[in-house]
C-alpha cells in the first residue's frame, strides 16, 4: 500500500508554442510524488484554447470557428483539424518524453473543459449558446462522454503504465446555474439550468471517465458560487478551487468532502498578475493550514490535498510558470512535514 501524501500539480494552460520544451519542463519539475500533465499551449491560436481542444474530442459533433467563437457545424472543416492535429502533436510528444525517462511518473493529468461550460462556449447555427438548448445541453454531453475513452486511451499509450487523473474545467458553472451568462444580442440572459441536470451531466461524463479506466476524477471551478454538493453528488472524486476568496462556509462544506474521503486540490498560488512575486513558502503553507486546524481537522488529512496555482500559467514566461511549479512542490513540502506531526 502506497503512502500517500500533499502533492503538486498546475491546472493545464503554459506559455509559449514548444510542446517538447513545455513537456520536457513539467515532467522534469513534478516528478513522483507530484502529478505531470499534458500542456495545454492556447499561445499556438484556433484548436489549441481549452474550448476548442475539447471539441475536438467529441464524438459525431463537429464545430468551427466564427468571428463570435466555436460553432456546431454540420461537416468538419479546417479549425476541426487543426484543433485533431494540435492534441496528437501534444499526445506524440509527451510519448516521446515519457520514453526517455529512467524512471516514469506514477500517475498523469488531463484535462478537459466540462459539460456545461462547453455548451456555454459553444454555438448553435443560428448563434445563440448551445446552453439556450437542452437538446443541445444533452447531446454534447453525451458526445464528450463517449469521446473521452478514445482520448484516455491514447494519452495511456504515451505514459504506460501511468494511473490516469482527468480535470474537468466548469470555469462558467456559476452563472450557468445562476442564469446570468448573455444571449448573442447581449440584452437577456440565459435560463439557469437546473441542478439536476448539471449533476446528471456530470455523472455521465465522469462515469464515461472512469469507466475509460482512469483513477480520479475532479471539477474544477471558481470559487465564487462554487456548487461544491453538486460536485460531490456527481460522483466526482474531489474539488478543484482557489482557496483566496473561500468563505466560512465554504471552508466547512470542504471539510466535510475531506472527511468523506475526497480530495481538495488547493489553488494556493495567487498567479493571475504573472509580475506579482510568488507568496513565501511558509504564508502559503499557513493558508491551507489555519482553516484546516480551525475546522478541527486532523493533520493527517492532510494527504488529500493537492496544492494547484489559482489559474493556468498561460500569461506568464516559462521560466516564472516553472518558477511556479518550484514552489508548489515546496509548498507540499510544507504541508508533508506539518501531517507528519
Amino acid at each position: 500500500m502506497e503512502t500517500r501524501q500533499v502533492t503538486a500539480t498546475a491546472l493545464g494552460p503554459w506559455p509559449g508554442e514548444d510542446p517538447l520544451e513545455s513537456t520536457r519542463i513539467v515532467r522534469g519539475e513534478l516528478g513522483s510524488p507530484h502529478l505531470p500533465f499534458l500542456v495545454e499551449l492556447p499561445d499556438r491560436g484556433v484548436g489549441s484554447d481549452a474550448l476548442g481542444r475539447t471539441a475536438s474530442l467529441l464524438v459525431d459533433l463537429s464545430v468551427d470557428v466564427q468571428p463570435y467563437g466555436w460553432r456546431i457545424v454540420d461537416r468538419p472543416g479546417r479549425d476541426l483539424m487543426k484543433a485533431k492535429s494540435a492534441l496528437s502533436t501534444d499526445v506524440n510528444v509527451l510519448a516521446d518524453v515519457a520514453g526517455t525517462e529512467e524512471s516514469a511518473a506514477q500517475d498523469f493529468k488531463v484535462q478537459l473543459r466540462g459539460p456545461l461550460s462547453l455548451a456555454a462556449g459553444l454555438h448553435l447555427h443560428n448563434g445563440e449558446r448551445a446552453l439556450i438548448d437542452y437538446g443541445a445541453r444533452r447531446d454534447i454531453a453525451e458526445s464528450l462522454a463517449a469521446g473521452v475513452g478514445d482520448f484516455l486511451a491514447r494519452v495511456g499509450t504515451a505514459v504506460p503504465g501511468a494511473r490516469l487523473v482527468v480535470q474537468l474545467d466548469e470555469p462558467d458553472i456559476a452563472a450557468v446555474l445562476a442564469g446570468t451568462i448573455p444571449t448573442s444580442s447581449g440584452y437577456r440572459t440565459l435560463r439557469s439550468v437546473p441542478g439536476q441536470e448539471v449533476t446528471e451531466s456530470w455523472r455521465l461524463v465522469i462515469d464515461a471517465i472512469r469507466a475509460a479506466g482512469a483513477v480520479e476524477t475532479v471539477i474544477a471551478v471558481a470559487e465564487i458560487e462554487a456548487p461544491f454538493e453538486r460536485i460531490l453528488s456527481s460522483g466526482a472524486d474531489g474539488i478543484a478551487v482557489p482557496l483566496k476568496a473561500l468563505t466560512s462556509r465554504q471552508w466547512e462544506e470542504l471539510a466535510g468532502a475531506v472527511e468523506a474521503g475526497k480530495s481538495l486540490w488547493a489553488g494556493v498560488l495567487p498567479v493571475n498578475d504573472a509580475s506579482a512575486a510568488l507568496p513565501r513558502v511558509q504564508d502559503a503553507v499557513e493558508n491551507v493550514w489555519r482553516p484546516w486546524r480551525h475546522l478541527g481537522l486532523p493533520a493527517s488529512a492532510l494527504d488529500s490535498i493537492r496544492v494547484t496555482p489559482s489559474a493556468g500559467l498561460a500569461g506568464h514566461t516559462p521560466s516564472s510558470a516553472t518558477a511556479v511549479l518550484t514552489r508548489l512542490t515546496q509548498v507540499a513540502d510544507g504541508l508533508n512535514q506539518l501531517a507528519l506531526g
